[in-house]
């Protein structure tokens, strides 16, 4: 199993980015072939007490890097990474990760 993870920091206008995040963006990505589990984390804090400079943490699971290289070459997955880059561009790190047992 294979993870696509999207941290974003600290948006400006939080209310604008989780109104476009729930009305569009998570439903492009939910879209993407093969997708087995959209899991989305909002960070409220670090240890110890204070503020993170991250705010939200999604992971996207897929069976196999193929599956997850399909996703993103598909019709819905070059529509979530355009929309990615119009609302989150500078905020946004994405990363591949393997999933261990």
């Amino acid at each position: 199993m294979v993870k696509l993870i999207a941290v974003y920091r600290r948006p400006d206008d939080i209310e604008a980015f989780e109104r476009h995040y729930r009305e569009v963006h998570a439903p492009l990505a939910r879209s993407m072939p093969g997708l087995q589990r959209l899991e989305v984390n909002r960070v409220y804090g670090i240890p110890g007490g204070g503020d993170s400079d991250v705010y939200l943490i999604a992971e996207m699971l897929f069976s196999s890097r193929e599956a997850l290289e399909a996703a993103l070459a598909s019709p819905e997955g070059r529509a979530a990474g355009k929309d990615l880059i119009s609302f989150a561009r500078g905020i946004v790190s994405l990363y591949l990760a393997e999933v261990e047992a």
